[in-house]
């Protein structure tokens, strides 16, 4: 079972998959136009100070945007695991 969370939540520097875009019409609509769509891979790549916006780079479309923390709370996410992760280790 996968696990997911609020974007302004989400760890820095790992790849994210959006789940859901929660909030009106205008919300979805606006985060549309930012090119974020659900399953989009995203990162988090940076964070302002005294949190403020998120930097998040958009990995389908390699565009990047700032996103206030209103917005940020309104976009769930997934951590997507690392490719190799899951599997056994050989011996």
């Amino acid at each position: 079972m996968k696990t997911t969370m609020l974007l302004s939540q989400a760890p820095h520097g790992r790849t994210l998959r959006v789940t859901a875009v929660h909030g009106g019409e205008g919300v979805r609509r606006r985060l549309f136009a930012l090119g974020f769509h659900k399953d989009d891979l995203i990162e988090v790549n940076a964070q302002g100070i005294l949190r403020g916006p998120l930097l998040v780079k958009n990995l389908s479309s390699d565009s990047s945007v700032a996103l206030g923390r209103g917005i940020a709370q309104k976009i769930e996410v997934e951590v997507v695991p690392d490719p190799g992760a899951d599997s056994p280790d050989e011996h």
